[in-house]
């Protein structure tokens, strides 16, 4: 007999439902997942007016969708870049070539001796200097206001890196003994270190190339500073060029009291006076990096000879020295212009000390 609720005879075969009917069908997990109807779960058919099934987006229809939705995105990156390029907003900044620094450093000799006295103090009491301020606070700033193409902060910064350099270039100690160079060489633009390095390392009488344009240097076998105070005084400007370029004019007057090198207290001091145009420009890059190009550079210096070599180091003639007899007309290094002629005179109040 056969088991319950078989026939008696058994399934016939080839009758529906019969065993074999699916034997040849896998039902395995991608072809579920292709299935484009899913039957709903009992909890989802519990709702009002379910449908007992649900068609499944097609994965072959998303993923075509997708590379569509991927070619129109770049294809409109790549036109929005075209169309930059050919139609650019804002114009491209034109590069400026750095130019060297044009110098003339005009020694001014003496009219007689060199006065001295034992103190400095008394010699800047009796000297134009006596109202000058001591050190960096007589390098004033002025007021800063903005440009057309440049902020507030923007004109701070290039008149604060110029009174820097005429600080690290005029009044620091080992400067002026020629024992360095790198403070005020870290000012400068970079373009122009390789003109500032061969000044030194080739030092020449070329406009171009004399280490005193840059900086104020004595030469420390013959010099020491008689009093570590520095009078100084002069005026600092700002202006635009253009719109990508700030410029700075100097015109500073800077007063040293100097002995002889290994004199004890007992040697007299004297007066020696620089006078020290300089012109920089800022660039966007430069002011961002506490920097600047140094453009001109016209120095009066004395008491010196005209004789002795000025370029490279500056060698003062000390209190009861003399130039020599004769020379050119007097020239006032405290006095606004220009001096035109290769070596200069102190004029009279400044050789006397009055």
């Amino acid at each position: 007999m056969g088991g319950p609720g078989e026939p008696p005879a058994g399934t016939p075969e080839g009758a529906p439902g019969g065993e074999d009917e699916y034997r040849s069908v896998v039902f395995d997990e991608s072809f579920v997942r292709a299935a484009r109807l899913q039957e709903f779960s009992a909890r989802e058919r519990m709702g009002d007016h379910a449908r007992a099934v649900r068609r499944r987006p097609s994965p072959h229809r998303r993923l075509s969708l997708q590379v569509v939705i991927l070619v129109v995105l770049i294809t409109v990156a790549f036109g929005t870049a075209i169309y930059m390029g050919v139609r650019q907003p804002y114009e491209t900044p034109v590069a400026r070539r750095t130019e060297p620094l044009r110098m003339t450093v005009i020694p001014l000799a003496p009219q007689g001796r060199v006065p001295g006295a034992g103190k400095a103090a008394d010699l800047f009491a009796k000297s134009p200097a006596a109202q000058f301020g001591v050190g960096a606070s007589g390098i004033v700033l002025p007021a800063a206001r903005r440009t057309a193409h440049f902020t507030e902060d923007q004109v701070v910064a290039a008149l604060a890196t110029a009174k820097d350099y005429l600080v690290e270039s005029s009044l620091d100690p080992d400067v002026l003994a020629g024992r360095t160079v790198r403070s005020p060489r870290v000012l400068l633009d970079p373009a122009q270190l390789d003109q500032f390095d061969r000044s030194f390392s080739r030092p020449a009488a070329d406009g171009r190339h004399a280490p005193t344009g840059w900086l104020v240097r004595f030469d420390p076998a013959r010099t020491a500073l008689a009093d570590p105070g520095v009078r100084v005084n002069g005026t600092l400007r700002a202006d635009e060029t253009d719109k990508e370029t700030l410029e700075v004019a100097s015109d500073h007057t800077f007063v040293y009291a100097l002995r002889p090198a290994g004199a004890h207290g007992h040697a007299r001091a004297s007066l020696f006076t620089v006078r020290r145009e300089l012109h920089f420009r800022f660039d966007r890059d430069d002011l961002r990096m506490h920097q600047a190009e140094l453009l001109v550079s016209y120095v009066q210096a004395g008491p010196l000879s005209c004789a002795a070599d000025s370029t490279r180091l500056l060698r003062p003639l000390l209190a009861g020295q003399e130039a020599g007899p004769g020379g050119p007309a007097g020239t006032d290094p405290y006095a606004t212009g220009r001096a035109t002629a290769l070596c200069g005179a102190l004029a009279g109040a400044v050789r006397d000390g009055t």
